[in-house]
């Protein structure tokens, strides 16, 4: 970035801004809207995805009032209000997995990562992946999701469900260690990370 080139606000900042100048708020949306329809197309498909996402930043505009400043990055934020929109369609993500288990079609067509050889083992594993996702309870997928599909760190996965770091580590255990006894050696590890890597 050259000197001349002013300093792109964080999201509290916009946020900040919003407050007295509403139409800021549209900067957040096009931060962060894409991944967040990416998320909730993964786990519930293409046609609710558009109504959760309309409906996260939604929410999000009516508190931003209450938006905590301490917080750079609205990510959190955001994932943590979309989760809970998602947990109105449980029957719907389940359904949803239900189908990928069945067809192997994964519903997102951007994969995961960039890595050919880690692609071509989820899609080759991605069916039994879905059908064990969907019999997991549904905090326990949700921690997962967050931090393996929004790519939250175990802290951000934490605030956006409204819970401690600690209950989010068990969560992912106790759903990794579900998701290997049902998978056994053909769980794609790439998906299932020990710890993300920038927290």
């Amino acid at each position: 970035m050259s000197e001349t080139e002013p300093e792109e606000d964080d999201d509290a900042a916009v946020i900040a801004r919003s407050r007295q100048d509403p139409e800021v708020f549209a900067e957040i949306f096009r931060r962060h809207a894409p991944d967040i329809k990416r998320f909730v197309v993964r786990r519930l498909g293409v046609d609710a995805a558009e109504d959760v996402v309309a409906e996260t930043f939604l929410v999000a505009f009516r508190r931003r009032g209450r938006y905590d400043m301490a917080y750079s990055s609205a990510r959190p934020w955001l994932y943590g209000i979309a989760t809970k929109l998602i947990g109105r369609h449980v029957r719907t993500e389940v359904r949803h997995l239900r189908v990928w288990e069945r067809t192997g079609v994964d519903p997102v067509t951007e994969p995961f990562t960039d890595r050919s050889d880690e692609r071509v083992s989820a899609q080759a594993h991605g069916k039994a992946l879905a059908g064990a996702l969907a019999s997991l309870p549904k905090g326990h997928r949700d921690a997962l999701l967050l931090v393996v599909w929004g790519g939250l760190s175990y802290a951000e996965a934490a605030h956006a469900l409204g819970v401690r770091v600690g209950t989010v580590r068990s969560r992912i255990n106790r759903a990794r260690t579900r998701l290997r006894k049902q998978l056994g050696d053909v769980a794609p590890v790439p998906y299932l990370p020990e710890e993300p890597v920038y927290e």
